[in-house]
């Protein structure tokens, strides 16, 4: 780790931001040509206080989830994103794999602009890599997990209590379009062993798993109906839209209801309420 490097090097890209960039009021009293010490902490989900230190060359040591998190923050290519974690000593994670994935820019960017409408960012194995604050009241904050357990659809089949999230009527639709869609996903990246893993093992895991992977059955989620469970709100029905990269290892998702409907209203709501202790406990995607 070195320490005084990767304080010089976040305040150089701190410096190269403007506040539109990010979707940030631009205010005629900024001393400073980018972003504050205390913005970048606000998009990187940080305490002003650690990412001062952290700018400061302290003893700090970021884990790599934090890394991750000022990449996106600091929009970061892939070139600096991995100088980045070199800087801090932590592996370099693959470009488009888990929770510290990076996020690929022309999806960020489209992120950064869905400012009304729950929106967020994940791998095609279902592993949350960054959401906007809608996002986080609708369905809950990503789990900090690694491993197959980053991926929703994997705790969909091992953990019961993923599945609060959907109406129980729902689940048999649900688990069919996960299913599908991974079939689809695993055929695409070829003989992959994350894929090839994570099938095996919700076999052996999950009956209905492999009852549903035996139908082979495919097709990739693009836009869906849901019912979502909100613990203050009850049921929203809204319409999920799926926006893939280039090379289909990561989606954009984002959750809209039409005007003048009881989930538009819902929305509305959530906006207000925020995440005062209401958000979801799962992250469906």
């Amino acid at each position: 780790m070195n320490l005084p490097e990767l304080a010089a090097f976040l305040k150089s890209r701190r410096d190269r931001i403007r506040p539109s960039d990010v979707g940030l009021p631009t205010g005629p009293r900024r001393r400073v040509p980018g972003l504050r010490r205390e913005e970048v902490a606000q998009l990187a989900g940080l305490s002003a206080d650690y990412y001062t230190e952290l700018e400061r060359g302290g003893s700090v040591q970021p884990s790599a989830q934090v890394v991750a998190a000022l990449a996106r923050a600091l929009r970061l290519n892939g070139d600096e994103r991995d100088h980045l974690f070199n800087l801090a000593g932590r592996a370099v994670p693959p470009a488009a794999q888990g929770p510290t994935a990076h996020v690929q820019p022309a999806l960020l960017g489209l992120l950064d602009r869905l400012t009304t409408t729950p929106a967020q960012v994940i791998t095609d194995l279902h592993e949350t890599v960054v959401q906007n604050e809608l996002a986080v009241a609708l369905v809950g904050r990503h789990p900090a997990v690694s491993g197959p357990a980053a991926s929703f659809v994997y705790r969909w089949f091992t953990d019961p209590g993923a599945r609060a999230i959907y109406p129980l009527d729902e689940h048999p639709h649900q688990s069919q379009a996960f299913v599908a869609d991974l079939r689809a996903v695993a055929a695409r990246r070829g003989r992959d062993p994350e894929v090839a893993g994570m099938v095996a093992e919700l076999g052996r895991r999950s009956q209905e798993f492999a009852a549903l992977w035996g139908t082979h059955d495919v097709a990739l989620r693009r836009a869906d109906h849901k019912r979502i469970v909100h613990p203050a709100l009850g049921d929203i029905e809204l319409d999920c839209h799926s926006l893939f990269s280039e090379d289909g290892r990561q989606r954009l998702l984002w959750f809209t209801a039409p005007p003048g409907s009881e989930g538009a209203a819902q929305l509305e709501l959530l906006s207000v309420i925020g995440t005062q202790d209401m958000a979801a406990s799962e992250n469906p995607s």
